[in-house]
């Protein structure tokens, strides 16, 4: 067994679909295919959210109109007829009925979050295993949400690995008796016991198709993205990038984590733990090896790895009472944090003062209230970035640590970071 995956970036357009038809075509001897939400879907979903916690119920059906009508036009280039599948229009339907009935409150928002926007990946994968079935490969769609058990700490929701691991081999033992040895599953999402259905954080796909791997045994894990493999930085902020062949688990855990968009940072260790490899491979081009993440490596890396993190806050927190905060306080903090499904990018303390590089988050002054209510002073900066540079040199250091604008920086032997206004 295989696991491919592909993000919304290369199923994008109804040529990124007939590609991805390509690339598997040829599969023999087992595959199960994790597929993300098509190009923006995601982001257009967040604003359908946003409108219908507002209460705005007919722009937040507009939006949704639109996002009908990308998929539609989608469906036109793969399909003869143009016609929208049944199960589609289903999925449609659905959301209609949400947006049109249901309520929702302020402090339910990542509950809803996570309904609504997990059908961008329902309505992906449907239309996917419904055009590669009529195009001859015969697959087997597969519900997520009856596979994967999580907890209810929605958007950010953690995978039972050994309940998700019996569903999961039930479905796909389920379609080889029927003689299917493809299956489309979707990234990104699963549901609690009770059936409420979860997210497991943006770009969330990469870590489903870890889960999927690691509970079938799989042989290997491709993630088919628009580069040629892993670089040491993103071409499109750092034009001169390179080519990494190789990183072993704990190079691609400590990048994912200080945000490099390789892969999701919870993906490494269910693959780490049964030595699975996983391939960093070109949608463009089937036959390119692309970059392999394993235990172990040739080389070391050697050249310079940048990481830009945007969207972050910084906030400063001191304690009224002058109490040390790391002696005294930490135990008030972190739970707060963690309530709030707060992601922290950077720590560094003082005495009294400690600062927190975080996720800017829709619940950012309720977090800062409530820190405020605990006996805390706090200040807080936003619009800012997190620049991080491993194996930095000295070249570097200059380059990069005397710009104007910096709010913090953080210097290691090995890894440089800096908190700076923005850029463009």
């Amino acid at each position: 067994m295989k696991v491919y995956k592909f993000g919304g970036a290369s199923v994008r357009s109804a040529e990124g679909v007939k590609n991805l038809k390509y690339i598997v075509e040829d599969e023999r001897g087992g595959l199960f295919i994790i597929v993300s939400a098509m190009g923006k879907t995601t982001n257009a979903l967040e604003t359908v959210i946003d409108h219908f916690m507002a209460g705005r119920r007919d722009e937040a059906t507009a939006e949704f109109a639109a996002v009908e009508t990308y998929h539609n036009g989608i469906i036109a280039g793969l399909f003869e007829d143009a016609k929208t599948p049944a199960a589609v229009q289903k999925l449609y339907d659905e959301v209609r009925a949400i947006i049109a009935k249901e309520s929702a409150e302020e402090r339910d928002f990542e509950r809803w979050y996570d309904n609504i926007v997990s059908y961008g990946e329902l309505i992906s994968t449907t239309i996917i295993s419904e055009y590669l079935n009529s195009a001859g490969v015969r697959n087997r769609w597969v519900d997520m949400r009856r596979c994967f058990v999580t907890d209810d700490r929605f958007k950010y929701a953690n995978v039972d690995m050994d309940a998700s691991g019996e569903r999961l081999r039930a479905a796909v033992a389920e379609g080889a008796a029927d003689g299917v040895d493809v299956f489309v599953g979707q990234g990104f999402i699963g549901a609690t016991t009770g059936g409420a259905t979860t997210t497991l954080g943006r770009e969330g796909s990469d870590y489903s198709a870890a889960v999927v791997a690691s509970v079938l045994d799989a042989d290997s894990v491709a993630i088919w993205k628009d580069v040629i493999g892993v670089l040491n930085a993103d071409p499109k902020i750092f034009p001169e990038s390179t080519f990494i062949p190789e990183l072993t688990y704990r190079d691609a855990i400590e990048l994912a984590f200080s945000g490099a968009q390789i892969i999701h940072p919870k993906t490494i260790k269910p693959l780490q733990n049964k030595n699975i490899p996983l391939y960093v491979r070109p949608f463009g081009d089937k036959f390119a090896s692309g970059s392999v993440i394993r235990g172990e490596i040739a080389a070391p890396i050697e050249v310079p790895i940048l990481i830009l993190k945007r969207g972050q806050v910084l906030l400063q927190i001191r304690p009224h009472d002058y109490s040390f905060v790391l002696e005294e306080r930490l135990g008030d903090i972190f739970p707060i944090l963690e309530r709030f499904n707060t992601k922290v990018n950077l720590v560094q303390t003082s005495a009294i003062n400690m600062s927190l590089s975080i996720d800017r988050t829709r619940r950012l002054d309720e977090l800062v209230r409530e820190l405020e209510s605990r006996g805390f002073f706090v200040t807080r900066d936003e619009g800012l970035e997190l620049l991080t540079i491993r194996g930095y040199t000295q070249p570097y250091l200059e380059r990069y640590s005397r710009v104007p604008g910096i709010f913090l920086a953080q210097r290691t032997r090995k890894i440089l970071r800096l908190m700076r206004k923005e850029t463009e």
